[in-house]
C-alpha cells in the first residue's frame, strides 16, 4: 500500500469508488455519485470503476481493488475514499485501516450533505436524529478509547462501566429529547392541516428526485424565492406557499426535500415529520426530469419512497420540467378517457405553467366532489 505523503492529505480531493456486481448499475449511477461528491463540497476525485461476483466480506472490493484504490489516493493526495454503497461497520474499519484514509459509504455522504444543507431547527434536528441513530450502530469503529473503563461512582478499582456504555447511553438520551421536540413540531404542523381543513383550502406538495427542479418550479407558481440551485439536495427543508387560481381559489402549495435512488432508510425515518406534508397532500405534482436520460428509473424511485411513507394513494399529476432542455412541446396531455396524464412545463422559461396552473384548479375542483361522494357513499352503507 502506497504511503501518506509527509503533508496531510486534501480533505477536498476523493477518490470515489463504483463497484458492478452484475446487478443494473450503469454510467448513470457514476454519474450521480460524482453530483453526490461535488454536492459535499469535494473539488477533486477520480473514479475507480470495478466488477465482482459479491462483495468481499472483509474489505468489500477485494484486496486487489483496494490496492488500486490506495494507489489513485495516493496519486490524488485524497483525504477520503467514497464507495458509492452501504458498507458494514466492519468492512468500513477494515478499509479505513487498509487505507489509511476516511472511508465514506452512499449514506454517508449523504448525511454528510444533509447536515451541510440543513438550514431551519427542524431540518437541523431530522439530521442530527439520522446521524445518531447510525452511529449507535456503528460506535467500535475507530475509536481508540473504547476499550477503556471507568470505575463506580469515580472510584479507582474494579470494573466499572466500558466507554462504549456510556456513549451508547448518551446517543439513546439525545435520541429521545430530538424524538420528543420532532414530535412536538409534528404537532404543530397538524393543527396547522386541521386548520387549513376547515376552511378547505386543498393541499398540494411537489415531490419529484433531487435536481428534477422541483424548488424553482415552486418560485414559478408561487412567486417565492426559495432556494434554487443545479446541484443535489439543495433544498431540504419543506417551504409552503398560498397561490390564488382563478378557477379554484387559495391553494397552499409545499417544497419538499428531494429522493435518490436507494435513499437512506434512516433519513426516511428522520425526515418523516416533514413528509407527512406529502402524506397529507390533496394533490402530488410529481416533478420529472424530462431531458435526464435516467427519468424513468428515476420516476419508480421516487414512487418507491411515496409508497414506503404511505403516500402511494394520494392522486398524482406528473409533472416533465425541463422541456426547454429535452425538446417536448408545453401543455397538457390526457389519455384516452380524457385523464390528465402529463403536464409538460419549463420552470426557467415559464412555458407550460398556465397549463400547469389549469391542471391544479381542475384537480382541486374536483376534490368537493370526491368528497361529497365519499360521504353518501359512507351514509348508504
Amino acid at each position: 500500500m502506497p504511503a501518506l505523503s509527509a503533508a496531510a492529505p486534501d480533505p477536498r480531493a476523493a477518490v470515489l469508488v463504483c463497484l458492478d456486481f452484475g446487478g443494473a448499475r450503469s454510467d448513470a449511477d457514476a454519474e450521480e455519485l460524482t453530483r453526490l461528491a461535488e454536492s459535499a463540497g469535494l473539488t477533486r476525485w477520480r473514479l475507480v470503476k470495478g466488477r465482482r461476483e459479491r462483495p468481499d466480506a472483509k474489505l468489500f472490493a477485494g484486496q486487489g481493488k483496494v490496492e488500486e484504490i490506495g494507489r489513485a489516493a495516493a496519486a490524488l493526495d485524497a483525504g477520503c475514499v467514497v464507495f458509492d454503497h452501504d458498507l458494514s461497520p466492519a468492512q468500513q474499519r477494515n478499509l479505513e485501516r487498509a487505507l489509511e484514509r476516511r472511508v465514506l459509504d452512499r449514506t454517508s455522504l449523504i448525511l454528510e450533505i444533509f447536515a451541510q444543507r440543513a438550514q431551519t431547527s427542524e431540518g437541523k434536528l431530522q439530521v442530527e436524529l439520522a446521524r445518531l441513530e447510525r452511529l449507535a450502530t456503528r460506535l467500535v469503529r475507530g475509536w481508540t478509547h473504547l476499550e477503556r473503563q471507568r470505575g463506580g461512582l469515580g472510584k479507582t478499582g474494579g470494573p466499572g462501566e466500558k466507554q462504549i456504555e456510556l456513549d451508547r447511553r448518551m446517543i439513546a438520551q439525545r435520541t429521545r429529547v430530538l424524538r420528543r421536540k420532532l414530535e412536538q413540531l409534528r404537532q404543530r404542523r397538524e393543527v396547522q392541516r386541521r386548520g387549513r381543513a376547515r376552511r378547505e383550502v386543498p393541499s398540494v406538495s411537489l415531490v419529484g428526485y433531487t435536481n428534477a427542479g422541483k424548488s424553482s418550479l415552486f418560485n414559478a407558481l408561487a412567486h417565492a424565492k426559495a432556494h434554487a440551485a443545479d446541484r443535489l439536495f439543495a433544498t431540504l427543508d419543506t417551504t409552503s406557499r398560498r397561490v390564488f387560481l382563478p378557477e379554484a381559489g387559495t391553494v397552499v402549495v409545499s417544497d419538499t426535500v428531494g429522493f435518490i435512488h436507494d435513499l437512506p432508510h434512516a433519513l426516511v425515518a428522520a425526515f418523516r415529520a416533514t413528509l407527512e406534508e406529502t402524506v397529507h397532500a390533496d394533490l402530488l405534482l410529481h416533478v420529472v426530469d424530462s431531458a435526464s436520460s435516467s427519468r424513468e428509473r428515476q420516476i419508480e424511485d421516487v414512487n418507491k419512497v411515496l409508497a414506503e411513507i404511505g403516500a402511494a394513494g394520494a392522486p398524482q399529476i406528473l409533472v416533465w420540467n425541463k422541456i426547454d432542455l429535452s425538446g417536448v412541446a408545453p401543455g397538457v396531455e390526457r389519455d384516452e378517457y380524457g385523464k390528465i396524464r402529463r403536464v409538460c412545463v419549463s420552470a426557467r422559461t415559464g412555458a407550460g405553467l398556465g397549463a400547469l396552473r389549469s391542471a391544479i384548479a381542475e384537480a382541486a375542483g374536483a376534490r368537493p366532489k370526491a368528497r361529497e361522494a365519499a360521504a353518501a357513499e359512507t351514509l348508504s352503507l
